[in-house]
């Protein structure tokens, strides 16, 4: 399994020379089967770049599954070039929504007077999955989707392929309930033994004490305790602060990996930045 990331930023996309490091493009991630199909996650601004190395690369089939409905995991869609394309076929998985759903909200992205073009003029070919089941496979690869804990819900995923397994929880808040959201030993129970787990790491401790409770996201050092209680490979911090420069997310993650060796381990930590690959 391949996983590469296009977009690992929160919230709002951003510019500037102290964002290089990691970039400024929101969440967008592609995987690829043993096989090399094509799972694409959630639809950031980093689904643009995604969609232009698509064209160079003749790609005419996908898959899309999406974590939930809120701007910054969305705003990209419409700059998708594939979608322009009437060879390109696109199966819509059904999480976390029912068909109708995913449907319609790609038809608002899309909608006037937020887009001068219109849903009716995308040419590829768009199947959508009806329902979002407990387990499905997209060509060698079982995804098994979990709840967010994240305002207006959404889905998480572990995607499994030849023993090795790939977690993804961005958007999701350990500390507090929101309806609908398992609590930190649910996710302790879906994440333990992953080779690999991407999780939310928006803030910092001290500012989700101050005013960042229930917005719908982690502090850093939450999601190194999930981390070591689930047992995982390695650790990607991820949905990096719109605000936080890279030398602040250096030192967010040397502070993170210095609270894992407090705690006698030597799992690996890093904060996932924009083109960085990973191999299962």
């Amino acid at each position: 399994m391949l996983i590469r990331c296009w977009g690992s930023r929160g919230s709002l996309a951003v510019s500037g020379p102290e964002f290089l490091k990691y970039g400024g493009d929101t969440t967008c991630l592609e995987i690829r089967s043993r096989n090399d199909a094509l799972i694409i996650v959630d639809a950031g601004t980093g689904i643009r770049r995604l969609g232009n190395a698509l064209l160079t690369e003749a790609r005419t089939e996908m898959d899309f599954v999406f974590t939930h409905a809120h701007w910054d995991h969305l705003m990209g869609f419409p700059f998708f070039k594939p979608l322009f394309n009437k060879d390109v076929h696109v199966r819509m998985q059904g999480c976390p929504f029912a068909r109708q759903y995913v449907e319609s909200l790609i038809s608002r992205v899309m909608a006037p007077p937020n887009f001068p073009i219109r849903p009716s003029d995308i040419r590829a070919r768009i199947e959508y999955e009806a329902t979002c089941p407990t387990a499905f496979s997209i060509d060698s690869i079982t995804v098994h989707p979990v709840a967010l804990n994240h305002p207006n819900r959404g889905s998480g995923y572990k995607f499994t392929e030849n023993g090795k397994s790939f977690v993804f929880l961005t958007d999701n808040e350990l500390d507090f309930h929101h309806p609908g959201g398992p609590g930190f030993d649910e996710f302790v129970d879906f994440v333990k033994g992953s080779d690999f787990l991407i999780h939310d790491a928006e803030f910092t401790p001290e500012e989700y004490e101050a005013y960042t409770r229930g917005w719908g996201h982690s502090t850093y050092t939450r999601a190194v305790d999930l981390a070591l209680a689930a047992g995982v490979g390695s650790l990607g911090l991820f949905h990096l602060n719109q605000d936080r420069s890279d030398l602040d997310v250096d030192r967010i993650v040397d502070r993170a990996k210095a609270l894992i060796r407090e705690r006698g381990s030597d799992m690996d930590c890093f904060a996932v930045a924009r083109d960085q690959t990973f191999e299962l």
